[in-house]
């Protein structure tokens, strides 16, 4: 083995997601002409300094529920593991990928090579006004994704097909689009905030 480094990103699980705040719901098929709908479960735990361990599993029939392993980098962290924004960064691309090739393999759409770079810009004052006095404050300003694609088809067709994947990914939706929102705080074993929004 090289001395390069090694980042222990995730395995698969033998458990399922331990909740206990909330009733993990069945999968249930979907008549026409209705979606379906899916849930994605995490339970996660913190542990020493910044390192983290969450299970996390679709309910769809079929998909292993996998462990996965987070930190952050030197001084707050150990850098032992990916941190949770390129874990989140990723998936964004990733299901976007995802409809792409799902919807040019259904379309029968020749595509020579297909390749996706995205370029997310966070903010946050983490690190350099805590000692002033502020609050920690965080924010998105841009998702920025390129999707590069060499194929033979019409121009149209390869458009049709990017607009169709963005369409699909529930990701993008996520990002585009003020969708419901939740948070609970349980302190002790009691209920000490609940806040949502749409």
């Amino acid at each position: 083995m090289s001395n390069d480094k090694f980042f222990h990103v995730g395995e698969l699980s033998s458990e399922q997601p331990a909740t206990t705040q909330y009733q993990q719901s069945t999968f249930s098929k979907a008549r026409h002409p209705e979606p379906y709908r899916f849930e994605v479960n995490l339970s996660a735990e913190a542990g020493d300094m910044q390192k983290k361990t969450g299970v996390v599993s679709v309910n769809i029939p079929g998909f292993s529920p996998v462990k996965l392993y987070c930190d952050e980098q030197p001084p707050v962290g150990n850098d032992t593991a990916p941190p949770p924004l390129a874990f989140f960064s990723a998936g964004i691309g990733f299901c976007l990928m995802t409809h792409l090739t799902d919807i040019l393999t259904a379309r029968k759409i020749q595509v020579d090579s297909l390749k996706l770079e995205q370029r997310i810009v966070f903010r946050t004052n983490l690190g350099h006004m805590r000692e002033h006095g502020y609050m920690t404050d965080g924010g998105c300003d841009i998702v920025e994704t390129h999707v590069i694609i060499e194929s033979p088809e019409p121009e149209e067709r390869i458009k049709d097909l990017l607009d169709e994947a963005e369409n699909g990914c529930m990701a993008h939706f996520a990002l585009r689009n003020p969708i419901p929102w939740s948070t609970r705080l349980v302190y002790n074993g009691k209920e000490a905030i609940s806040r949502s929004g749409e």
